[in-house]
């Protein structure tokens, strides 16, 4: 059965780290255990024809679903459109790939930089 993704806008700030912590839940709202799981994380301007980067991705927690997700300082640098998409896809053990973690991301300018 396919899943319908959640929709999630996130508002990074250029020059900065942006972090995200996300739990996956099945349809009756229970944890996935994401042992032996593999989770990717990109971010693209609209039509897909630009990657902007990958999120790194860290499972904290296999058992109760739960990642992190960051975009670097090294990717939010080069978002200079007024928005992106990303998406998250979930790849179990036996290779079905599901996307269940998509939107928009309109960076804000952040205006700090370290020297």
């Amino acid at each position: 059965m396919a899943i319908t993704p959640a929709s999630l806008l996130i508002r990074p700030q250029r020059r900065a780290d942006y972090p995200l912590a996300v739990t996956f839940k099945d349809s009756t709202g229970a944890a996935i255990n994401l042992t032996g799981w593999t989770v990717v994380a990109q971010m693209w301007d609209k039509a897909r024809t630009a990657k902007v980067g990958d999120f790194t991705v860290t499972v904290t927690s296999a058992a109760n679903g739960q990642v992190s997700l960051r975009l670097p300082h090294t990717v939010t640098v080069n978002m200079t459109a007024a928005e992106y998409y990303y998406d998250v896809m979930l790849i179990n053990p036996s290779g079905l790939r599901e996307y269940y973690l998509e939107g928009i991301a309109r960076p804000s300018e952040g205006y700090s930089a370290p020297a």
